[in-house]
């Protein structure tokens, strides 16, 4: 039985290849279908170097599985192996990335240790559980995004019901779109030279009176590289005006976060999200050692940018000999959220780099403070992130360069109060 379900997979798999290649022989371009809603397809575990010719190299190695037991039955996962680094991708986790991992060592080197183990299916997901916060039964990725229609705190919001009256409503933690299956994902290469991959996805999150959004993803890695790049668009498929909210958070545990690990930003200014974060303003940018019983300090950022509209963040160890490098254009990601959470390690001790639309207020409080943009009929916004493994220290000391440039002698404001905030009640 097992050796049909294979064979299957097998033939599945050639028939969306072919779907793609005939009628673009001549093309530079070939993509491969690895899951299609509007193909009807979907494999349960293959290797696909097996079956498509120009993937076998030793640079190349790509894994599709199925996972089962608990809470993460009928998961399916996409580990890229590179030679460099592997990263683990969720397609029924609105395409997160769960974990990058050196190639050759297989140490886990983004991500974090979460209390949460599985890689839970988003049907076991209650967001509304415990007052909106039932987002965090799933949390355990490196990246997941906060969206689409909404992302920051649970609460109340105003919005337009079917009747055409205004609502009070509840919005649960950090949206919807990171428990949103992807619809379509499709693997694309060169076959001349599959020395480039991209992993194209799509995730819409869709509902009748209410959010027509779309999210177009490309991830961008090279062979034998230690750096990856996020393409993306939002899309809004209605007929009318939509608010949107994205923050891409990226959460950061050991080996990068130790005593002594730092952030560095080029920061325009940086504000404590409560007064509990304000009383350590001054230590805003460094890390301690997991302490149990740690409160969340969260600190929201307003970076500065380079002559291309670009900034960047630096994670580094204590000995500045391991680091991770964000890039990402301030044009449609203009905020920062920096979250630490120094906990104990049984607890989750993590740190969010979190590059965004807005903070993580409530979108109430966010729309006050004109940080929640709107899409018309049928526009797009671009969004694009790059993230680089920095190993060793020529290499951190380099990206910490590159923050200085951005910088360029400006100066950062800390402010020493939270914002004060308006009381809707």
């Amino acid at each position: 039985m097992v050796q049909v379900k294979r064979l299957r997979d097998a033939l599945c798999l050639i028939v969306a290849y072919l779907t793609f290649s005939v009628g673009h022989a001549l093309a530079d371009e070939e993509r491969l279908i690895l899951l299609s809603a509007k193909e009807s397809i979907r494999h349960e575990s293959l290797t696909l170097n097996d079956h498509i010719p120009a993937l076998i190299s030793e640079s190349w190695e790509l894994q599709l599985q199925t996972l089962h037991g608990g809470m993460q039955e009928g998961v399916q996962l996409l580990r890229v192996d590179n030679g460099e680094l592997i990263l683990t991708i969720v397609f029924d986790r609105g395409m997160s990335i769960l974990k990058v991992q050196d190639a050759r060592t297989g140490e886990d080197v983004f991500g974090w240790d979460s209390p949460v183990k599985e890689v839970v299916n988003p049907k076991y997901i209650d967001l509304e559980g415990r007052g909106g916060l039932g987002w965090l039964y799933g949390f355990n990725e490196w990246l997941v995004r906060c969206g689409l229609e909404f992302a920051g705190h649970p609460g109340r919001d105003v919005m337009r019901s079917n009747t055409g009256d205004d609502k009070e409503l509840d919005l649960t933690l950090h949206g919807r779109i990171g428990n949103i299956p992807a619809s379509e994902v499709h693997l694309v290469f060169d076959a001349e030279d599959p020395s480039e991959l991209k992993i194209d996805a799509v995730v819409e999150e869709r509902m009748f009176y209410g959010p027509q959004l779309r999210l177009d993803s490309t991830l961008t890695i090279k062979a034998g590289e230690r750096l990856f790049r996020l393409d993306e668009t939002v899309k809004n498929l209605s007929a009318g005006d939509q608010e949107y909210q994205i923050i891409y958070h990226t959460n950061f545990g050991r080996p990068l976060l130790e005593q002594g690990s730092k952030v560095v930003v080029a920061a325009k200014q940086i504000t404590p999200m409560n007064d509990h974060a304000a009383q350590s303003i001054s230590t805003y940018d460094t890390y301690s050692k997991p302490t149990q019983g740690f409160t969340e300090q969260v600190y929201l950022v307003e970076p500065w940018s380079d002559e291309n509209g670009l900034t960047a963040s630096v994670l580094h160890n204590r000995k500045l000999t391991r680091g991770a490098q964000m890039i990402w254009s301030t044009g449609t990601l203009p905020h920062l959220t920096i979250w630490k959470n120094t906990a104990a390690e049984l607890d989750g001790y993590v740190t969010g780099i979190e590059p965004g639309s807005g903070y993580p207020f409530n979108r109430r409080i966010e729309r006050h403070f004109g940080r929640v943009p709107v899409l018309g009929a049928g526009e797009s916004k671009a969004f694009s992130i790059s993230f680089e493994l920095l190993d060793g220290a020529d290499s951190v000391r380099s990206a910490l360069q590159n923050v200085e440039r951005i910088r360029d002698g400006r100066a950062t404001i800390k402010n020493r109060s939270a914002p004060n905030l308006p009381d809707f009640e």
